[in-house]
């Protein structure tokens, strides 16, 4: 448990380089389907063009389509292994605990399809507020790493963290990955759902002290 408040708390920090008040406008504006110019991310944020850019930067896995339109920062309009449907629109994620963290920060239900890293077998999952609505097969479970070093937050973290079909499944990942985990999906909603609030009260935080938030026009 301690091990896993640990990680949660890192995940939250700026050891990944998330902004949390560019990264919540960002990641709605991507569940839209569309690739997000940096102006609309910059509006929506209520920050400026130079604080967006180094706020991006900070993300070195961010990706971007060949205009510069950011295309994936965690939901991505790339195709990777763990498919999110969320109000209609087809997008992606960089791992499987993200699948089960956008739903509670966008606020919405999601459908999952991705796949057991070990045997390929489909992994399927409803979301909504309330959790995880359905899982197949039952005995999923998702794998966590807790990295040294978190700056490249996809390489280092998210490129670990799979869906297995079973515990049993996860085992010969465990062995190759020293201290690292395999829980059941529900409780890795729990987890995730954890994440998303503590990015989404950063975020309002942030927002409500930027100096935007404080301008007037008197």
């Amino acid at each position: 448990m301690s091990n896993t408040l640990n990680l949660s708390e890192r995940l939250t920090s700026r050891a990944t380089g998330l902004v949390p008040d560019i990264w919540v406008p960002l990641v709605r504006l991507l569940a839209q389907g569309q690739p997000v110019e940096l102006g609309a991310l910059a509006a929506a944020a209520g920050k400026t063009m130079p604080e967006v850019i180094r706020a991006l930067a900070s993300v070195p896995d961010t990706e971007y389509d060949d205009a510069g339109r950011i295309i994936g920062q965690g939901l991505t309009l790339q195709p990777t292994p763990h498919h999110i449907e969320i109000d209609g629109a087809p997008l992606y994620t960089w791992c499987a605990l993200d699948t089960l963290i956008f739903p509670a920060v966008l606020g919405r239900s999601a459908r999952i399809e991705s796949v057991c890293q070990a045997t390929g077998v489909p992994v399927q999952l409803t979301v909504d507020a309330a959790g995880v609505a359905s899982v197949v097969p039952g005995t999923a479970v998702v794998s966590l790493v807790n990295p040294e070093d978190m700056s490249a937050v996809r390489s280092s973290f998210c490129n670990q963290v799979h869906f297995f079909a079973s515990s049993d499944e996860a085992q010969p990942w465990l062995e190759t990955h020293p201290g690292g985990s395999a829980i059941p999906v529900a409780e890795a909603f729990t987890f995730g759902l954890a994440i998303a609030q503590n990015m989404l009260v950063e975020a309002d935080t942030a927002g409500d002290s930027s100096p935007a938030a404080d301008a007037s026009c008197c």
